[in-house]
């Protein structure tokens, strides 16, 4: 999902959800029955293993209850719930995916794309977010899954500050999962939550 520092966390839980940043096209889908990021990929003695099947559990839709918080990095405690649903489909065999995501929050509707890029020489994931109201691709976030827990991070401006962004994917089960950003401003010694997804598969 995505949920950038512009876009404040939408993309999930994504979204999702690029053309060089966070997300191409085609739908090759695994199945309500798929146990989540395979942990079967080759390992080698001289790399990594291979990552490219891990978001294969993401395929399909989705319901997204969203929380996102009022003004992060101002100490607020005031979460906002939205409700939304969640399209992912598989491209390049699973080597990419295309998410969208489209959210109804007080404030009004919210539409994201999210294109997640596997490097095969890095074995890592980029996340490349874009929203509707700006055509613009965001910073990508890059990371890979341990443990059937995936992390992304990405350095980008908030309010005239350079921050890290932190996107998790976690408590992944065939029929649903977890997506939780953060916000880091002092380099990465604590980090803020300002937008959790709890997704669940509906087809």
């Amino acid at each position: 999902m995505r949920s950038k520092a512009a876009l404040v966390g939408l993309s999930m839980c994504a979204l999702i959800a690029a053309v060089n940043l966070p997300r191409a096209m085609a739908q090759d889908s695994t199945g309500a029955g798929d146990p989540g990021p395979k942990t079967t990929g080759v390992q080698s003695a001289d790399g990594p293993r291979d990552g490219q099947h891990d978001f294969d559990f993401h395929v399909g839709k989705w319901k997204s209850q969203i929380l996102r918080l009022s003004h992060p990095l101002t100490g607020s405690t005031t979460w906002v719930r939205c409700e939304g649903t969640l399209d992912a489909r598989k491209v390049w065999d699973g080597r990419a995916q295309m998410e969208e995501l489209e959210a109804d929050c007080p404030s009004g509707h919210i539409e994201d794309l999210l294109l997640f890029l596997y490097n095969p020489q890095s074995h890592q994931w980029s996340l490349n977010a874009s929203a509707v109201n700006d055509g613009v691709i965001a910073h990508p976030l890059y990371g890979e899954f341990k443990g059937g827990r995936g992390e992304f991070i990405d350095q980008e401006p908030y309010k005239d500050r350079m921050i890290l962004v932190r996107q998790v994917w976690s408590d992944i089960t065939p029929t649903t999962h977890h997506f939780e950003q953060s916000f880091s401003d002092d380099g990465g010694r604590t980090w803020e939550a300002n937008f959790k997804s709890t997704l669940t598969r509906q087809e």
